[in-house]
């Protein structure tokens, strides 16, 4: 069989499965059954297929997976974030579009302790929706941030994804992590001087508010009870990966002891809050590692059915520029993130692009932190984005077009920063390098 009847074959199939309404995990087991007897020789394929079913679990590497939704799980439920969020806005109070702002900035401080975009997400609209509605602001600067900066927690470690995405692609996982850190704070940097500026010009589209003077003190004391002792949090998962005392399995294991021992700290451990969390975070980590399962022998069987090295070589044989293939595989991904989740689109299409990144000479790590940038934009795209559902869960009452246009200048800023770091790479690999030098 050609590659690309392989190739119409395998991904029709999958397509086809989803469109009627089979779970991702599902589809990707039947496509795996279908190519591995075409492809792999009947009987002694679905032998190989259970053979890589079993062995792909058994990585050390995803062992973060589990750790890092722990610790966002623990945040959620103990009710530390939603008093941190509290401390925040307390410090920030004098700026325009206060509330607005605190969703910036607790977000992007959430998110260095979640690796759950929709936690982050859930957990700000359910705390800032309310009181932002009940003072009259406009859904453009509290619908819109709060979807915005939710997305960074698949930016930020500890980030899951970012730990699903490096297994897949087989690229360093702990340089993954530590790459995009900087690409998010510039993310939320631009969207902190937005809402500063529109606000600033357009008053009534966040009302100011009387509130009881406070000094300088009560209002930098709850930022230090609540908000820099969290923060150590994650300097211990990214320290102790930066500093090369700790791989990343190693590291979020760090990360989950420190988030149990902070939530007791603050009086908040009890029993339920416990079992929730490691409820919740066993739900998603079964569905996470049984699409791992099925996204290997996925990968297995592009290569096997020569799909993935067929597709290569047409496009290093069209001899277009590099950059231009580049955008058009970015320019895919935003277009299957209107219809698709982030997992599905990177099982899909990790097989695919990582011998063409390979074989251009392009850097993985790189092009890494450029795919979560597009999955993170993906999530606020319509008409499928998950956070679009999740926020319009917390606020019953607005309409999905008012949360589109709402969340569409933050998902035009954050395509301004793809475009930053495609002209200078050096962004995200500046901390990387940093690890490589240590290392060396």
């Amino acid at each position: 069989m050609e590659w690309y009847a392989a190739l119409a074959l395998l991904i029709g199939t999958l397509i086809v499965l989803m469109l009627l309404g089979v779970p991702v995990v599902f589809a990707f087991f039947l496509v795996n059954i279908v190519g591995a007897w075409v492809f792999m020789r009947g009987d002694v394929g679905l032998t190989q297929f259970m053979r890589n079913t079993v062995d792909s679990l058994q990585s050390f590497a995803l062992l973060p997976v589990p750790l890092f939704i722990f610790m966002g799980e623990m945040m959620f439920h103990s009710g530390v974030a939603a008093r941190a969020i509290d401390a925040i806005d307390k410090l920030i109070s004098q700026l325009p579009g206060r509330l607005s702002l605190v969703a910036v900035c607790g977000g992007t401080i959430f998110a260095s302790l979640s690796g759950s975009t929709i936690s982050n997400t859930a957990m700000l609209g359910s705390t800032l929706l309310p009181e932002m509605y009940r003072r009259g602001y406009h859904p453009s600067v509290s619908i819109g941030p709060i979807v915005a900066v939710g997305g960074i927690a698949m930016l930020i470690p500890p980030s899951a994804l970012a730990v699903l995405l490096g297994s897949l692609a087989q690229i360093g996982i702990a340089e993954l992590l530590v790459a995009s850190i900087l690409p998010a704070l510039i993310l939320a940097a631009l969207f902190f001087a937005y809402i500063v500026a529109r606000c600033t010009l357009r008053p009534d589209l966040a009302p100011a508010y009387d509130q009881h003077a406070m000094s300088w003190r009560e209002r930098v004391m709850p930022f230090v009870k609540y908000v820099l002792p969290l923060l150590s949090i994650f300097v211990v998962v990214v320290g102790s990966i930066v500093s090369g005392v700790a791989t990343p399995t190693e590291s979020a294991a760090l990360g989950a002891v420190a988030t149990v021992a902070a939530t007791a700290a603050y009086r908040k451990l009890s029993r339920r809050n416990l079992l929730v969390a490691i409820n919740k975070t066993m739900r998603i980590t079964v569905m996470t590692l049984f699409i791992i399962a099925g996204s290997v022998t996925f990968s297995q069987l592009m290569a096997f059915s020569g799909a993935s090295g067929g597709l290569s070589a047409l496009v290093l044989g069209s001899e277009l520029r590099p950059l231009t293939v580049l955008l058009g595989m970015l320019g895919v991904l935003l277009i299957l993130g209107c219809f698709m989740d982030q997992v599905s689109m990177m099982l899909i299409t990790v097989p695919l692009y990582m011998p063409v990144v390979s074989n251009l000479g392009l850097n993985e790590i790189w092009f890494g932190v450029l795919m979560l940038m597009i999955l993170e934009i993906s999530l606020a795209t319509p008409p499928f984005g998950m956070l679009l559902f999740v926020i319009k869960g917390v606020s019953p009452g607005t309409s999905m077009r008012e949360i589109i246009v709402s969340v569409a200048p933050f998902v035009i800023m954050a395509l301004v920063v793809v475009a930053l770091l495609i002209a200078v790479p050096g962004i995200t690999l500046i901390v990387p390098e940093m690890i490589a030098r240590r290392g060396g």
